[in-house]
């Protein structure tokens, strides 16, 4: 006979918490940057059977944790074939010369005094439009990395710009995903759940912005325009350079503004990059596919090598080299994993009870306003680190502090801004949350790199919170609104 299944004592449900914090610590300190090629992944197994032994010692069967495991890699499957489809999408859009193209026009419009600023101006827009952080980094993200690089401005502050904008976009746009399920999970109306966000969304992205402009006018720019020349003509000399070919980020665009799903869109986008290599790049095609005279061959061969695996169009110039390579699907192999073990850990601590048992004890010291908006935006990033999925940051925390919010007098929107504000746009600093795991690996750029560069998504959950203590757009329901509400309560617990 199996045990009865107890509740876990709070100081069991932070054991796994406290072991994976602590050897992930230790393992980026040993393995640096080199971490996520294997060593994070198995810090989450390792966390994960830690996990199992302690639910399994509080009455929990095995069968109940696999099934949580498997729940819980099958919602992040959208997500894992969204990154295959990107990684896909950069080898054809490389060998169509797409990107170069990108990079080639870009270093003609901007400079490095205002391209930070730049970046995370377009980077906003396009995600705002699209609905999607995700497409817009894969798309859009990668040229402007390319172009900052040339310009001789780190990566980590590019990335932190372009991560920028495209969480604000994605924050703030009807279209998101995101979006639509804080307010779902608060009780609120999509519209109201906007407006209401902006209120701290904009001084967020305003401050970012003056960030980067400051860092813009203060860097040294000694040679940053002198290296453009070179780098232009080396993309001029190798691909064929036309604005033909953003028809096909166009229709990218225009397929996710017509709210067609993410991976026929992103497929669309990379067939339609093969399809383009052929017209403009046929050398290119010839040089990846190792095939001299048999162009269908050569085109079959060089679109599927883009599609899945590494290519690299090789110029006379070192620095442009460096930006004309891609993995395609086999580049996300190392992310995929890292996803997949992240949801292992994140299953078995979610099935066994053990991460609702620490924000239960983190809603007891909640005793105003300030400290109960303050607990929630924790309870987010907490599911950031722990679970590794923005949904599950926003679903469990929006379930468990929906009564509370209204119990207390606070509208819905309080709820939903503040599950935005702590726990979509704080999702991406984590390495192995799957946004932060798959933003470094569609960038190329590590994590810990853009992070301390992410300025709106740093500041976010404090500006919540700093609203929330000076009682700043708090909507509260009237005497009559409560009454209601705590009727309509006291009927569903009836």
């Amino acid at each position: 006979m199996s045990k009865p299944v107890r509740r876990p004592r709070l100081f069991e449900a932070l054991i796994p918490v406290i072991f994976l914090t602590a050897l992930i610590s230790i393992n980026v300190f040993i393995f640096g940057d080199d971490a996520l090629a294997g060593s994070n992944q198995m810090v989450l197994i390792l966390s994960a059977a830690v996990a199992a032994i302690v639910a399994i010692h509080t009455g929990h069967r095995w069968e109940t944790l696999h099934k949580g495991i498997v729940k819980a890699i099958g919602s992040a499957m959208s997500a894992i074939l969204i990154l295959f489809l990107i990684g896909s999408l950069a080898g054809t859009w490389l060998l169509s010369g797409i990107v170069p193209s990108m990079i080639y026009y870009g270093l003609q419009i901007l400079n490095p005094t205002i391209f930070l600023v730049a970046a995370c101006i377009v980077s906003a827009i396009v995600s705002l439009a699209t609905g999607s952080s995700w497409s817009t980094v894969a798309t859009l993200g990668v040229a402007l990395l390319g172009i900052g690089r040339t310009l001789g401005i780190p990566e980590g502050v590019i990335g932190g710009a372009i991560i920028s904008g495209a969480y604000f976009g994605d924050k703030m746009s009807p279209l998101s995903d995101t979006t639509n399920l804080a307010p779902a999970m608060a009780g609120t109306d999509l519209f109201t759940h906007i407006r209401y966000m902006a209120w701290t969304t904009v001084p967020s992205i305003s401050i970012a912005l003056i960030i980067f402009l400051i860092i813009g006018l203060t860097r040294s720019q000694d040679g940053a325009i002198n290296d453009i020349e070179p780098v232009l003509s080396a993309i001029d000399n190798t691909f064929r350079i036309t604005p033909a070919l953003f028809l096909v980020p166009a229709l990218v665009i225009t397929l996710i503004i017509r709210k067609v799903p993410a991976l026929p869109a992103l497929l669309a986008g990379t067939l339609a990059g093969g399809l383009f290599a052929l017209i403009f790049q046929p050398h290119i095609v010839y040089e990846v596919s190792g095939i001299e005279e048999n162009f269908l061959r050569a085109a079959y061969v060089a679109v599927m090598k883009a599609m899945y695996t590494d290519i690299a169009v090789v110029t006379d110039h070192a620095m442009v080299n460096s930006l004309l390579t891609t993995g395609g699907m086999s580049g996300m192999l190392n992310t995929v994993w890292l996803i997949i073990c992240a949801m292992i850990f994140g299953g078995i601590m979610e099935s066994s009870g053990l991460l609702q048992r620490i924000t239960q004890s983190v809603i007891k010291l909640a005793h105003n306003t300030g400290s109960l908006i303050t607990a929630t935006a924790g309870t987010c990033m907490f599911f950031n680190v722990t679970a590794s999925d923005q949904y599950l940051a926003i679903v469990v925390p929006g379930r468990m502090f929906a009564d509370t919010y209204k119990k207390r007098g606070l509208k819905p929107q309080n709820l939903s801004r503040t599950l935005e504000d702590s726990g979509t746009v704080t999702s991406v600093l984590v390495p192995w949350n799957t946004c932060g795991a798959t933003q470094s690996a569609v960038l190329g750029v590590p994590t810990v790199t853009f992070l301390p560069y992410a300025f709106f998504n740093i500041i976010s959950p404090f500006m919540t919170i700093l609203f929330a203590y000076l009682n700043i757009r708090l909507s509260r329901y009237t005497k009559e609104e409560q009454a209601i509400v705590d009727s309509e309560a006291e009927e569903e617990t009836s």
